[in-house]
């Protein structure tokens, strides 16, 4: 890392805090639930002009739902970088309650208390959006050089809370572009997943199962007619709470942890009747280095070893496929590609308690850039721990710093051949 501390002193010194805030504020403002994305895709289309991008392209990935992208080119050399991102939040369901009568009432209102902006998306993902735009703002502002060319990418469909959604679909399309040649592949990526600044160059993969174990009901009055399907999910319980116990013996990753198994619901009868189905839904964690097929057929073969009685069935249904048919593939990136150290040097000269590099404890959408061959990191001011709740917001001290780190490593790369 060639930036020096004085430039950096520099660059903090010329950040417009207020327009920095202005912009993050007009961001929250904008609601883009997963599937309503089209309005705040439209506002970083105007954004993105504003900043002298060329090739904005506004392109429906679905109907109605438009994914962003934009060139920006720089004077400076360096690797083509991907700055990229979600657009959509999750619902603000009982937001307006649990405030009611504060400035946090609205989700949209961007309420500023005590050095920290609330709102739906603050965190997730808006303030990382907000960061690379006003990175790149800042560097014009102060006449800093920054690579040869910057390609944006906003996309819809990340998250998994509404009906039939989620699936990836904006990302799926912006990397058939890449696959097709209508997008340059870029050299990195740095997807603006919150990480409170800290450089999560490794994540956590993922499978969600419903598990429908069918037995036979019957009148409660002549249970040995029926063949009692709680009865056997408790049986499978069993089995799988082995499984996961197994699982979390396994030697853990450094970065990512252990992987395991959590049951998230188990449901079953409603009739006055000996229950003839239950439902077991759960979610496995996986480490890199584990693959999503071994881990189905771990999960299958665990279940399948409970002592069930004589016209019990299972079937296995995986409804959250993305990078992968049944769920979401593990990534990591090595700690001295160049790139990473060099990030997080940049958040050194800022933050020297968020110069670190973790493992995300989410899946995100970084394993479908991977899979082009693109070194891609998780990066960006928030906290994980209060996104999709009722207390999301992002401290703006963190995303200030976020904003002139971001650009100080901008800089810094366009001296890179």
């Amino acid at each position: 890392m060639s930036f020096e501390a004085r430039q950096v002193q520099s660059l903090r010194a010329a950040l417009d805090e207020n327009e920095a805030l202005a912009l993050l504020r007009r961001a929250v403002a904008v609601p883009s639930v997963t599937g309503g994305e089209k309005a705040f895709a439209e506002l970083l289309a105007r954004e993105l002009r504003t900043l002298g991008a060329s090739d904005v392209v506004v392109k429906d990935f679905a109907p109605g739902r438009p994914n962003v992208s934009a060139r920006l080119l720089g004077e400076g050399n360096g690797p083509l970088v991907l700055l990229t991102g979600h657009t959509d939040t999750v619902h603000v369901r009982g937001w307006a309650e649990r405030w009611a009568g504060t400035e946090r009432a609205d989700p949209f209102g961007g309420a500023v208390l005590e050095g920290e902006l609330w709102g739906r998306g603050a965190g997730d993902l808006k303030a990382g959006i907000c960061t690379t735009l006003m990175a790149v703002r800042l560097l014009r502002e102060v006449g800093l050089r920054f690579p040869r060319e910057i390609l944006f990418a906003f996309v819809g469909d990340e998250e998994s809370g509404e009906p039939g959604m989620g699936m990836s679909a904006g990302m799926r399309a912006f990397v058939g572009d890449i696959r097709s040649g209508v997008i340059a592949r870029p050299d990195i990526a740095i997807y603006v997943e919150p990480t409170q600044l800290k450089v999560y160059a490794a994540q956590m993969g993922f499978l969600i199962c419903d598990i429908t174990v069918t037995g036979r009901s019957a009148y409660f009055g002549v249970p040995e007619l029926g063949i009692d399907a709680l009865k056997a999910g408790h049986a499978v319980l069993s089995a799988l709470w082995a499984h996961s116990a197994a699982l979390e013996a396994l030697v853990p990753h450094p970065l990512v942890g252990r992987p395991f198994l959590l049951i998230t619901e188990v449901s079953a009868g409603g009739y006055i009747a000996v229950p003839g189905a239950c439902r077991i839904s759960l979610i496995l964690k996986l480490i890199p280095g584990q693959t999503l097929d071994e881990a189905r057929t771990g999960l299958e073969a665990a279940a399948r070893s409970a002592p069930l009685v004589d016209g019990v069935s299972l079937a296995f249904d995986y409804p959250a496929g993305r990078d992968h048919p049944i769920g979401g593939t593990p990534t990591e990136m090595p700690e001295t590609t160049p790139f990473v150290r060099w990030l997080v040097e940049a958040v050194r000269l800022l933050r020297p308690d968020r110069a670190v590099v973790e493992g995300a404890p989410f899946w995100s959408e970084a394993p479908l850039l991977v899979a082009l061959g693109v070194p891609t990191v998780y990066w960006a001011p928030g906290d994980i721990r209060n996104c999709h709740t009722l207390e999301e917001r992002v401290e703006l001290r963190e995303y200030f710093d976020g904003v002139v780190a971001l650009a100080a490593f901008l800089s810094d790369l366009a001296l890179h051949d």
